[in-house]
């Protein structure tokens, strides 16, 4: 192994590697990108190819590995500024938008989809009409579904890509970031790998993902680099017959829709919607909670649409530490249920469990093989009740939605990454040493993460032209 670069980047995410790919296209400096999982060849998670439960691998190929936690989504690229992160803090939102759409032209390159669908359409305007008539929000965007199959083979073209214009390692998992200071104006950054090995570089990006979050976080406190952490979102996975969705799916394909309960005043949110899609189990840091993806190929469907309803919150002084909060809740899910638990919407609302009986009569097959049982028991009251009357709102929307066969799945829990203070160009308060992505807290999905890598990458090419 290299020891000495000119720019390292902690993180092979899609921040991560849009910044390699970026800088290596563009400079023929020394650049190495590390990554604490495996290689995109090495991605093989048992829960999906041998259908058995979470076997704990040593490195989690769902959340980790060249990729990212994207690598097995369903590869949604949502081109807006009304969710999907906050580089629209950083930046003005035009710009924001330039690089989103310049990352879709990357995966182009690769075999991303021309295809868009967009919330701008006559018939989209109808549905947001009708969304309003109901006291609910649907945000605006345009959005491109590459699917979980394809999105998997554009990550290993850009991989192929890479390997020969950057070192890539991974299996590789840095311990901790150390700060040189040469002179007022230049850092020297070294960092000390699990395997006893340094490697030292003149710029520093990090961009550690959704499972290395905690991880730099620790990282920012022993730098005395501020960061806030006051947020996570907590909630299930509904799974419902196709039908009853798709004339919004159709049209839109994914409707992020907010509304703010009558009975509390919170909002809760859709996420992540999933159109003939499948509700998927993710290890955590050790915990089981529930996600969902969709395949692009008709042939690969299911009946099914899933998506996410997931409830904000949002701590005042003195709590700190929302990320442990929302591991404890997905704890008591793994407790009960040995993983993830799944509820007919009707016994939930009528307070009983859903055994085995109860679910093989649903008409509602489920995609996830999970353990029956009472989401009642796992989820706060008021988390509850905000789901149960977001339901019920989406049911005027999407008649069927409140049917007694909707099937939820708990929990989902989105962690909010630490935010440390960086400056408009993603940088910290150590000149070259720059941070993004999810786990750096400013960005909360694929498309915005894309982007800041190239944010970034760019800022470093005009430093090196300089």
């Amino acid at each position: 192994m290299k020891n000495k670069y000119d720019i390292a980047i902690i993180g092979a995410g899609i921040s991560g590697i849009m910044a390699a790919y970026e800088l290596c296209t563009n400079t023929d400096k020394k650049i190495v990108l590390i990554e604490q999982g495996n290689s995109i060849y090495d991605r093989k998670c048992p829960m999906i190819t041998n259908k058995i439960p979470c076997a704990n691998c040593k490195e989690c190929s769902i959340m980790k590995g060249f990729g990212g936690a994207g690598n097995f989504s369903d590869g949604k690229y949502n081109i807006t500024t009304e969710f999907g992160g906050w580089l629209q803090d950083y930046i003005d939102d035009e710009s924001v938008i330039e690089l989103i759409n310049y990352v879709d032209k990357i995966n182009m390159k690769f075999g991303a989809t021309n295809e868009t669908f967009s919330t701008n359409t006559p018939k989209a305007k109808q549905i947001e009409k009708r969304a309003l008539e109901n006291d609910l929000h649907l945000l605006h965007a345009e959005v491109k579904h590459l699917g979980t199959e394809n999105n998997i083979k554009i990550l290993t073209k850009i991989y192929e890509f890479l390997k020969d214009k950057v070192d890539i390692f991974c299996n590789t998992k840095v311990d901790n970031i150390i700060v040189k200071k040469v002179d007022d104006e230049k850092n020297i950054y070294f960092l000390e790998l699990e395997k006893g090995e340094n490697i030292e570089s003149n710029f520093l990006i990090a961009a550690p993902g959704r499972a290395g979050a905690e991880w730099f976080s620790t990282q920012c406190k022993k730098l005395n680099i501020p960061v806030i952490n006051n947020q996570v979102d907590i909630g299930v996975r509904v799974e419902l017959p196709y039908q009853i969705f798709q004339d919004i799916t159709d049209n839109i394909y994914e409707s992020k829709i907010k509304y703010r309960t009558k009975k509390y005043g919170d909002i809760v949110r859709t996420f992540c919607m999933n159109p003939y899609g499948y509700v998927v189990a993710e290890n955590v840091d050790g915990l089981i909670t529930v996600n969902g993806h969709s395949y692009a190929d008709e042939n690969l469907r299911s009946k099914n649409t899933n998506f996410s309803l997931l409830v904000s919150n949002h701590f005042t002084e003195p709590f700190n530490n929302p990320y442990q909060y929302g591991k404890r809740i997905a704890s008591f899910s793994n407790l009960l249920g040995n993983g993830v638990i799944v509820q007919r919407f009707g016994d939930l609302v009528n307070g009983r469990r859903t055994n085995i009986h109860r679910l093989k009569q649903s008409f509602t097959k489920p995609t996830l093989l999970a353990e029956p049982g009472d989401l009642s028991l796992v989820l706060p009251k008021r988390h509850l009740d905000n789901i149960i009357e977001m339901i019920y709102a989406l049911d005027k929307l999407a008649p069927g939605t409140a049917n007694d066969d909707t099937l939820l799945y708990g929990v989902e829990v989105k962690f909010y990454s630490a935010k440390p203070k960086l400056s408009n160009k993603l940088e910290t308060m150590y000149n070259n040493f720059f941070a993004i992505g999810d786990g750096a807290g400013v960005t909360r999905g694929l498309a915005q993460a894309g982007a800041c890598g190239i944010l970034v990458a760019r800022e470093i090419l005009n430093r090196i032209k300089k």
